[in-house]
């Protein structure tokens, strides 16, 4: 009876995929009576098959499924399975609008499929991923993924997998507003599959958001009701949900409110029966809104199912959970951590968006019923402050710590001015002895000789005073948080000040640190406006980890070698250019696409937050520039920070 299994399994994966569910009946039967078989290879892989049938309208059974594959393909280390298994739940999970457990399993489902060089699975574990980034509506990052699926499909093709790439393309390029592009996609996947119920009903579904975009609504309803009807008729009341809540959204829009009430319940109905919350936050959210007048008290209930739909998707909780996997997950591997904590800061701004959303379908009701505007609006800006104070939070550590790092080099600036004004001082101390032994001599040229020494000490005293005056306030202001105004500032004095203090900061700390500094200033660039404090902190850090590069070159190869760092400046075509450059190991080709993410670092645990050089980016497309790296392994890297005048 195995092996009648085995042939099954075989016979299916020909079927096209809307044909599938029937043929699984069969199958879900056999598996119950040979229970042996699950617990093999073929058996696990069908358990994956079974879920993923049963996705459209039993996804707690999908769920079952797909963890008991996951658990068997572990014990008997089945690493095909386990990449199949968590694929699966990456679906589920997103489905049901658990997006950070979605986005964990599908990124350790590619971890799996690239260590055992398994390419399909690489493939289906990039397109999921991609999916995720798109339920956020992170067009951009879930491209990146997507060609990545396109380049693999095209040396190992797989039919299926490529229209399912071609589709969340499309998807993509609607949500980035391309939507002749997105068009052009789905004709091409309705021309191939003309008949066939499934891409019926996605490609309507997006034909309808198209239509929506183009204002085309009517034309919109009418795609959505082709979608629903076909996914209704199909049992994929996943699908029917998705284009319900579409439809009711159209029926707002045009102002007919009993249309859109009436499709919203239907799609909260769907919701709670499949138990997926984000078509139950979708539906209850627009019934709240559109109640807001008509039925206050229907639309405080509506509120309250939205509400907790919402919090279980977006609450402090999740986000808690999400903040701990992602540290679990940095010690692990670097790669996974840098992706989870990005999608993580796209979570904490949809918790916004939803939360904002929210909150004044609470105003609109407290202010209609009991006129009590100003207290809301108190409850709102306090939460949005303290979402703008936990956000400034991060980038405030990171300033602090850069500036932990100058102190030894800070200590050795001051210390000269400070010796100066000490030797200065004994000096005309002993003059004014010399002078008062002339005075009494009666010898009053030699007394008004002293008295211009005695002045020109005092000078140099009140020069180098100043000196490490503005040492202490250029410290003080690289501290505070940034006012985000522009000012003059002389770059080149910026430039060599950071230079000196990062040099003398490392070695203060390390004796043994040496390196050569190099400096080429344009003396032509004059003063630019820039946020000195902000601009400073890129400096420094590009500073430090070019003096950290040749540092460890040089642990690793004394003999012959002289670590150098070379700093300059320049003005061109309207742009000022700051260049730091290293004679370094260089940055492996492999990471140098990833190096201004979050997070990422290349240094060892402990020695780097992996924040510098993604605040750096973002403070450089603050001020309209751009912030670029060339590199090469073995020879060191070039760091160019271009700023317009």
């Amino acid at each position: 009876m195995k092996f009648y299994l085995i042939l099954l399994l075989s016979v299916i994966s020909f079927i096209p995929v809307s044909a599938q569910q029937e043929a699984f009946k069969d199958v879900d039967s056999l598996l119950k009576k040979l229970s042996v078989a699950t617990s093999d290879t073929a058996g696990i892989l069908l358990k994956c098959k079974l879920g993923e049938a049963y996705r459209a309208n039993k996804p707690d059974t999908s769920l079952i499924l797909a963890n008991e594959a996951l658990s068997r393909s572990t014990e008997i280390k089945f690493k095909k399975g386990e990449v199949h298994a968590l694929v699966l739940l990456c679906v589920m999970y997103r489905e049901k609008g658990d997006l950070p457990y979605a986005l964990e399993h599908g990124l350790k489902a590619l971890k799996i499929s690239e260590e055992e060089r398994y390419v399909y699975g690489q493939i289906y574990s990039l397109v999921r991923i991609a999916n995720v980034y798109l339920a956020v509506r992170d067009a951009p990052k879930a491209k990146t993924y997507l060609k990545r699926s396109d380049e693999l499909l095209k040396k190992n093709y797989d039919d299926w997998q490529w229209d399912v790439t071609q589709y969340f393309m499309a998807d993509g390029y609607e949500q980035l507003n391309k939507l002749d592009s997105a068009e052009k996609l789905v004709q091409m996947l309705e021309e191939k599959h003309p008949s066939d119920p499934l891409w019926i009903v996605i490609n309507n579904r997006l034909r309808g958001s198209i239509a929506v975009k183009r204002n085309e609504l009517p034309l919109a309803i009418e795609y959505y009701r082709r979608s629903n009807t076909e996914a209704m008729a199909g049992t994929a009341f996943r699908e029917a949900a998705t284009a319900i809540n579409a439809m009711a959204q159209v029926f707002k829009k045009l102002d007919q409110p009993d249309s859109a009430i009436f499709y919203a319940k239907e799609g909260l109905r769907l919701g709670e029966m499949l138990k997926y919350r984000n078509r139950i936050l979708a539906a209850s959210s627009l019934l709240a809104e559109l109640y807001a007048e008509k039925d206050p008290k229907e639309a405080i209930r509506y509120y309250q199912i939205a509400s907790a739909a919402k919090d279980s998707l977006y609450g402090v909780q999740k986000v808690q959970q999400l903040q701990s996997a992602t540290m679990k997950e940095q010690e692990r591997q670097t790669e996974l951590e840098a992706a989870r904590l990005a999608f993580q800061n796209k979570m904490r701004q949809w918790a916004l968006l939803a939360g904002g959303g929210v909150f004044l379908i609470i105003a609109v009701i407290l202010f209609r019923n009991n006129r009590q505007k100003q207290r809301t609006n108190k409850v709102l800006e306090t939460t949005l402050t303290n979402l703008k104070n936990t956000q400034s939070q991060l980038i405030q550590s990171e300033k602090m710590a850069s500036l932990g790092e100058l102190t030894a080099g800070i200590a050795h600036e001051i210390q000269n001015p400070l010796n100066f004004v000490n030797n200065f001082s004994e000096v005309s101390n002993e003059l004014i002895d010399e002078m008062k032994t002339e005075l009494v001599n009666n010898n009053k040229e030699e007394a008004l000789v002293i008295a211009d020494d005695i002045k020109q000490n005092l000078e140099k005293i009140n020069h180098h005073g100043k000196r490490a005056d503005g040492i202490v306030k250029g410290m003080l202001q690289h501290s505070r948080s940034s006012s985000g105004q522009k000012e003059p500032t002389d770059i080149n004095a910026l430039t060599d000040e950071y230079l000196r203090l990062a040099y003398h900061g490392l070695k203060a700390k390390d004796d043994s640190f040496n390196a050569t500094m190099r400096k080429n200033f344009d003396q032509s660039i004059g003063n630019i406006n820039i946020v000195q404090q902000d601009i400073g902190r890129v400096v420094l850090n590009l500073i430090n980890n070019a003096f950290y590069a040749v540092d460890e070159k040089k642990k690793l190869n004394s003999n012959g070698y002289e670590p150098t760092v070379s700093v300059s400046t320049k003005k061109s075509n309207g742009k000022v250019e700051i260049n730091v450059k290293d004679n370094g190991s260089g940055i492996p080709q492999k990471v140098l696409d990833k190096i201004f993410q979050p997070f990422f670092t290349t240094k060892p645990t402990g020695q780097g937050t992996g924040l510098g050089l993604s605040l750096s980016y973002d403070i450089v497309k603050a001020h309209g520039g751009e912030l670029k790296v060339e590199s090469k392994e073995g020879e060191g890297s070039k760091f160019s920070i271009q700023l317009p005048v």
